[in-house]
């Protein structure tokens, strides 16, 4: 994709914001889960923001670098931890209710990955549709 491309927001988002986003959501997902394995609800269901607004501008401020490159390798970086971390984790504890809720919902290890899987192909099929 080039630079220009990159860079240029298209709907609300660049796909340089994207990059940063799932950036921090595979940190986040390990974060959260750990959270979950002590009984507490992950941090990020705190946000007061539709579909987690205020934790999503959040991370693309953290991840701020406009270098396409340095973002990808963040990116690879931050799903390496996360594949390091699930690959740690319990297969006893995958679908384990550990007593936490959010709106009506059981929260479990399982289900915050398969969230996660699922924002990585909405994501993708979004930038493809941008690089068109």
């Amino acid at each position: 994709m080039p630079e220009s491309i990159f860079l240029k927001k298209m709907d609300a988002w660049a796909p340089r914001d994207v990059t940063a986003h799932l950036i921090g959501w595979n940190l986040y997902t390990i974060k959260g889960c750990q959270q979950l394995r002590k009984g507490e609800l992950p941090f990020y269901f705190n946000d007061p923001g539709d579909d987690f607004c205020k934790v999503n501008a959040i991370l693309v401020r953290e991840y701020d670098s406009k270098d396409k490159k340095k973002l990808i390798d963040q990116l690879n970086a931050s799903a390496e931890k996360l594949k390091k971390f699930l690959f740690e984790v319990d297969p006893a504890d995958w679908e384990t209710d550990f007593g936490v809720k959010y709106m009506g919902y059981t929260i479990t290890i399982k289900n915050s990955v398969e969230a996660l899987i699922s924002d990585f192909i909405t994501h993708r099929q979004q930038i493809e549709k941008w690089a068109g």
